[in-house]
């Protein structure tokens, strides 16, 4: 009896932490914005035979993080790393006691920021027409995931009446950790929530200020389809198949034909720079947009068009990459394989160079249709991944559980004759553009799913697949090529590099059929006779 009394208040405090363990996990698990979705489709006013010029407005945001209010280390051991037990040192500048840097986001764990090579940017372009007010928002980041760009949503000014915000990261691999993955920490939490408050003002900011400088444009828009394999990247899985469009839209000023804005879209890994790097670049993208805005001199050089260039990453799981490519010098007298800044400026200059001539070529259009409209869909993604699953159990990543998936977002947007689907990860190009496999020693085999291509059943003359958008989730595989048991696909002695960083291999076939059902629904919407639905941000 007296051995029953001693262990009921064992018992009863046993209890009490397994109760306050569920809540802790019941709050971890419920994650920010929980009933957030959007499930609708805008064409505004389709009934116009002749919708009126289109309005456009830009503004831009630098998001560099200021180092001299970080820690810097002393990199006394030479790994680019912080090394403390092989003689890393640094300044506490932070006065915090601990080590305080700017945790670079990309290729290995422990990467502290030593400077800073080019400036972060959030870059936003507005459009208006037909009674529908569209903001596309680019972002030098490694990714971001879905609740940061759904408290953005909810901080714009609701009397500027913006429909809808679609926002992406170029991924680059030298900028801060925005996603809570690099941040030298194993259990404990350390995301730079300073420096996602600076990054959170300058999407709105941005965003803001784009609709205020809406004015009447004339856009040009081109596609051009090259080699991507010949000096400008790599596919490092079969089967091979690369994004070999370069999407492009120029926006002018009536009348002066002064630039207001240069959009391209094409799929590679800003990471030129690779793991060693531990200066904050945007990479490629950074030397793509300055040439295109400013020229490049030289005789292999060109006069740049001036206004604001804005890039949107494109389809670059597989994984595409810049990494063991030679790149040339634009004037072909050079190249360079070592991934250096050197590198990435070649392989930015040589986009700039395919850009402006294709925007000052024959194939360029005029638009006419000039229509804004988007559809938006919240989707569910089950998670496979062991790891993915403990961290989003514990609110660690892209919080939010639903029992056993997570929230994510899609849209098709449509500006004139130009179509944009987005997705939110690192789509394989043979989804968008076709090529999936269904190679023996896979691990689910029978016939491809994944088909049609994406991109044969979306109606732009300009077809755009923009990548890490809204979210991002890791890979998109092709479910037939889904690759962890032994044999291995193509004859490889050890499972391909991917998987590891994807959800499961239900998220290629999930995301696939739900994008080809937002672009009939779109498609619907364009109708002269469809009804119109409005969306609903909250």
């Amino acid at each position: 009896m007296l051995s029953t009394l001693r262990c009921r208040p064992i018992l009863s405090l046993s209890l009490i932490l397994v109760l306050v363990l569920g809540v802790w996990l019941g709050w971890r698990m419920k994650g920010p914005y929980r009933w957030y979705s959007v499930n609708a489709v805008n064409a505004g006013n389709n009934q116009v035979e002749t919708p009126g010029m289109l309005e456009v407005g830009v503004a831009k945001r630098d998001i560099t993080p200021d180092l001299d209010s970080y820690d810097i280390f002393e990199d006394v051991s030479g790994s680019n790393s912080y090394e403390p037990r092989k003689g890393d040192t640094y300044t506490d500048r932070t006065g915090s006691g601990r080590f305080d840097p700017v945790w670079l986001g990309g290729f290995n764990y422990n990467r502290p920021a030593t400077g800073v090579n080019d400036p972060l940017w959030v870059r936003a372009i507005a459009f208006r027409n037909n009674g529908v007010t569209l903001v596309m928002v680019s972002i030098d980041s490694v990714g971001i995931f879905h609740d940061r760009f759904i408290a953005v949503r909810k901080g714009l000014d609701k009397d500027l009446e913006i429909d809808h915000v679609m926002f992406s990261s170029t991924h680059t691999h030298s900028a801060p950790d925005t996603m809570g993955i690099w941040s030298y920490r194993y259990l404990i939490n350390r995301l730079d929530f300073r420096y996602m408050e600076l990054l959170h003002r300058a999407c709105v900011e941005a965003v803001e200020e784009a609709v205020l400088n809406l004015a009447p444009a004339e856009v040009y828009y081109t596609k051009l389809r090259f080699d991507p394999g010949k000096g400008f990247a790599r596919d490092s899985r079969k089967p091979i198949v690369y994004d070999e469009i370069l999407g492009l839209m120029r926006f002018t000023r009536p009348g002066s034909g002064e630039t207001i804005a240069t959009v391209m879209s094409w799929g590679n890994h800003p990471e030129a720079l690779d793991g060693s790097n531990t200066v904050i670049s945007s990479d490629f993208p950074h030397y793509w947009r300055q040439a295109v805005e400013d020229g490049l001199p030289g005789p292999h050089g060109m006069e740049g068009l001036g206004g604001m260039a804005i890039y949107f990453q494109g389809m670059l799981g597989g994984l595409i990459t810049p990494l063991r490519v030679e790149v040339p010098h634009r004037s072909g007298e050079s190249s360079v394989r070592e991934n250096s800044f050197r590198k990435a400026q070649y392989l930015g200059e040589n986009l700039a160079v395919k850009t402006v001539e294709a925007l000052r070529g024959d194939d360029v259009r005029k638009m006419k249709d000039t229509r804004v409209a988007y559809a938006a869909k919240t989707i569910y993604l089950q998670v496979d991944n062991f790891y993915f699953s403990v961290a989003g159990i514990l609110g660690l990543l892209h919080p939010g559980w639903y029992w056993g998936k997570i929230r994510s977002e899609l849209n098709a947007i449509r500006i004139g004759e130009v179509e944009c689907l987005t997705v939110p990860g690192e789509l394989y190009p043979e989804i968008g553009d076709g090529g999936v496999e269904s190679p023996e020693g896979a691990d689910f085999p029978g016939d491809p799913v994944e088909v049609p291509p994406l991109r044969s059943r979306m109606r732009g003359e300009v077809n755009l697949i923009v990548n890490l958008a809204n979210d991002s989730i890791g890979y998109i595989i092709p479910k037939t090529q889904w690759d962890v048991e032994p044999p291995y696909a193509y004859g490889l002695d050890s499972p391909p590099y991917g998987e590891v960083n994807s959800i499961g291999p239900e998220t290629a076939p999930i995301i696939h059929g739900k994008s080809l059902n937002l672009l009939e629904r779109l498609h619907a919407a364009l109708e002269p006779d469809s009804e119109i639905e409005s969306l609903i941000m909250d």
